[in-house]
């Protein structure tokens, strides 16, 4: 395993938890397990040739994880009813985005 591949999966699975548990603590395992749910994000990777390419930059290549999306969800994170749905979606494309960039 590679650093990059374990930067990229901790900051997708280990992150959120991290703070979920930080700023959600009443209900930090349901918030870990929204934002861990927000990982079908990735949905949108099955409409690429090939599926995984180690070395693509999700960001701004694949529907979801375009900056309209990104405005999108950062719009959303001000609404009570996708707020947090919004802040794990933010999260991993931050997680993407820092992929990018390694």
């Amino acid at each position: 395993m590679t650093a990059k591949f374990l930067i990229h999966y901790g900051l997708h699975f280990i992150f959120p938890v991290c703070i979920a548990f930080l700023f959600f603590k009443n209900d930090w395992k349901k918030v870990s397990l929204i934002f861990i749910a927000t990982m079908l994000v990735d949905v949108d990777h099955l409409l690429a040739t090939p599926i995984f390419d180690a070395n693509r930059c999700s960001i701004n290549f694949h529907p979801l994880h375009t900056y309209y999306a990104i405005v999108i969800y950062f719009v959303g994170s001000f609404f009570t009813k996708t707020r947090v749905i919004s802040f794990g979606l933010l999260l991993h494309m931050l997680a993407d985005f820092v992929d990018c960039y390694l």
